[in-house]
């Protein structure tokens, strides 16, 4: 699946596996600057088919040809949010250095809420850091509210933990 995110006719976004050579780098890229701030790599257990159809989806977004976001969303039946029945985690939200501060990170964030809500997700759920403060201040911004912990850092003190309802106003 191809698209172009809306607002930012530059950028090309893919749905790929978890697996793919693109997602790969990134991935790796993410894990360097989670080193980079925590000490470590994120040791969250993750299994490739949590990104499969139905249960979720993995996105590359391309400036030029070149890799440079990449985002994902899972199923989480174990997390509800304000009642919600269907949850859905945000997983490796990831900009490059050098395509940074071009908005990105908010068109992968709403190209993951768009396909979650499509695939029956009713709220989304994420776990950041708290060396992480741009990622906080976007989700924030997007309208994500702070919740108590969960999954495998839900104990972590540098975890911070957020969610946002996918529900869409009747009317």
């Amino acid at each position: 699946m191809t698209a172009v995110v809306a607002g930012l006719s530059e950028i090309r976004v893919e749905r790929v596996s978890v697996t793919h050579p693109d997602a790969a780098l990134l991935v790796e890229e993410v894990q360097e600057e989670y080193t980079r701030r925590y000490g470590g790599r994120d040791e969250t257990p993750i299994d490739p088919a949590y990104f499969e159809a139905p249960l979720g989806a993995f996105f590359v977004g391309y400036l030029a040809e070149t890799p440079v976001v990449t985002g994902a969303w899972r199923r989480r039946a174990d997390v509800t949010f304000a009642g919600t029945r269907l949850t859905a985690e945000v997983k490796r939200m990831y900009v490059a250095p050098s395509a940074r501060g071009r908005g990105l990170a908010r068109a992968m964030l709403a190209r993951l809420e768009e396909t979650a809500r499509d695939a029956g997700a009713e709220a989304m759920v994420l776990e950041t850091g708290t060396r992480q403060p741009e990622a906080i201040a976007l989700y924030e911004s997007a309208g994500y509210t702070p919740v108590p912990g969960f999954g495998f850092y839900r104990d972590a003190p540098l975890s911070r933990c957020f969610a946002k309802t996918l529900l869409l106003p009747a009317g």
